[in-house]
């Protein structure tokens, strides 16, 4: 039996759709040894554009799609009691995708936090635009953090989805540098925050598919596999996130 996962979205830009039909391509090629049983999305037909697209994506690629949303769901309870609202909406989740067989789901682009008890039921990997011990949030967010820091390295990573926040263990991760002269050009005006704001997303967004695809080929094929909260590797030895940078940069090159 392939491996089977199920794939979350807000599906709010075209990085949503090109991380999608990107991992479909890979299994239609048979690089990864797997199927997307279920795409999720918490925006409904007529919520926005770009969810629309994504809709549409997914129902041309000819994948079983489930729809709720968020914005929708008893936005009363939400300002009442938002962790109380979020724990009533996964839970709906939940039931609306029983149906559909998974051994893990995919957070790609999904821009709500998961219910504590949706972490505890159900294996989930998330994508986030920074390396382990790096800044959370949302990408905006986290390379104004890099800027504000003078970083000079960052990357993309895959780490499990628990109750804290872009902090679960990590499975998988890329890194790529950022050079110590785009500061000195930034500070001197030469080349403008916004230039080097939009040169670390667009580095860190060539990396996201081929990070995607390579944890779950890996996944697919034995090689990490996670159980009981944990990474381990294929002799069931416990790891703190495997580094896929070497296989990343093959993979653009290719």
């Amino acid at each position: 039996m392939s491996f089977r996962f199920g794939w979350f979205s807000t599906g709010r830009d075209e990085a949503a759709r090109g991380l999608l039909q990107g991992v479909w391509a890979k299994i239609e090629e048979d690089f990864i040894p797997g199927e997307i049983s279920f795409v999720f999305c918490n925006r409904e037909r007529g919520e926005g554009e770009q969810s629309d697209l994504f809709l549409d994506l997914a129902d041309k690629l000819g994948l079983k799609v489930v729809v709720f949303s968020s914005s929708r769901f008893r936005p009363d309870l939400r300002l009442r009691d938002l962790e109380r609202w979020r724990e009533a909406y996964h839970q709906e989740v939940m039931d609306r995708i029983v149906p559909y067989a998974h051994d893990l789901i995919v957070l790609a682009g999904y821009m709500l936090i998961v219910s504590p008890q949706m972490c505890r039921r159900h294996p989930m990997i998330n994508l986030h635009p920074a390396l382990p011990g790096g800044p959370t949030g949302a990408w905006q967010q986290v390379i104004e953090e890099l800027i504000r820091r003078e970083a000079q390295v960052t990357g993309v990573m895959m780490h499990l989805v628990t109750e804290e926040l872009d902090r679960g263990p990590v499975v998988t991760y890329c890194a790529f540098p950022i050079q110590a002269e785009d500061f000195a050009s930034q500070r001197e005006g030469t080349l403008g925050r916004e230039g080097l704001f939009w040169w670390i997303r667009q580095e860190g967004v060539r990396r996201e598919i081929p990070l995607i695809v390579l944890t779950l080929k890996a996944l697919a094929e034995g090689r990490i596999r996670i159980k009981d909260g944990k990474v381990m590797d294929n002799r069931g030895k416990e790891v703190q996130g495997i580094s896929l940078t070497q296989e990343v940069e093959e993979y653009l090159r290719a």
